[in-house]
């Protein structure tokens, strides 16, 4: 059994609240299950300086854990260095292949991830709300008429899965992830292609059976969170 009694591949409860702040072209409170992000999508009318001059615009990312969003206090300097860093370039890489960079002219769009409360699967969580706060913020661009076409083309989410006691699980909790033999992040677009695998076993190897057996847990996941976007979105 699942510390919260869920079936192996059954998803944490997920809600998505927009406009959860005034001033952000886009924010987006995600909850799943006790993990909470806020997600906001910011718009500046430069690019950096490599892409000055071209025509085509940038969608970048930051990801941070605010000090009480764990049992120990996480300090600010600390957590800025190395591991957030690593996950800001995956969320941001996760994030620009579903927007039509060229479509923006240019502009950046930074996607802000602040987790409120750490539970599992923060970074899984970032995306998929930072996907609802960047396509907010791409709305906005359009209802303004600063662009004109609508840059989406892709929806975007990302799930955790592992393996805990042999058993292939979906979106995994802290008490799962402490303990799982394999722990994966799966990032894609819902045309169904990836765009990020982040992975790696935790002491034991692992099969290319269980890989499989993560990878369509994931596949099933991602599914149900693509339907929720695209409810709290208005697109259903």
């Amino acid at each position: 059994m699942r510390p919260d009694n869920r079936a192996s591949d059954a998803l944490r409860a997920l809600s998505f609240e927009r406009s959860y702040t005034k001033f952000a072209d886009g924010a987006v409170l995600i909850t799943m299950g006790d993990t909470k992000v806020l997600c906001t999508a910011s718009v500046a009318n430069q690019v950096p300086a490599f892409l000055q001059g071209t025509g085509g615009g940038w969608v970048t990312a930051e990801y941070n854990m605010l000090p009480g969003s764990t049992p120990d206090r996480v300090s600010r300097d600390a957590f800025r260095r190395g591991r957030a860093m690593e996950i800001s370039r995956f969320i941001g890489r996760s994030l620009r292949p579903v927007v039509d960079l060229h479509a923006l002219g240019e502009r950046q769009i930074s996607v802000d991830c602040d987790v409120l409360q750490a539970d599992g699967g923060t970074r899984s969580a970032a995306i998929t709300g930072g996907f609802v706060a960047l396509y907010d913020a791409c709305s906005a661009l359009v209802n303004r008429k600063e662009i004109e076409h609508f840059p989406i083309l892709y929806q975007c989410a990302a799930i955790s899965v592992g393996m805990v006691e042999g058993e292939a699980r979906l979106d995994l909790d802290y008490r799962e992830d402490f303990v799982a033999d394999v722990d994966m992040n799966v990032a894609a677009q819902s045309d169904g292609e990836y765009l990020g695998l982040q992975g790696a076993s935790e002491g034991e190897s692992f099969s290319r059976q269980q890989l499989d057996l993560m990878l369509n847990l994931a596949e099933k996941g991602l599914n149900e969170i693509f339907a929720l976007q695209r409810e709290a979105l208005g697109l259903t």
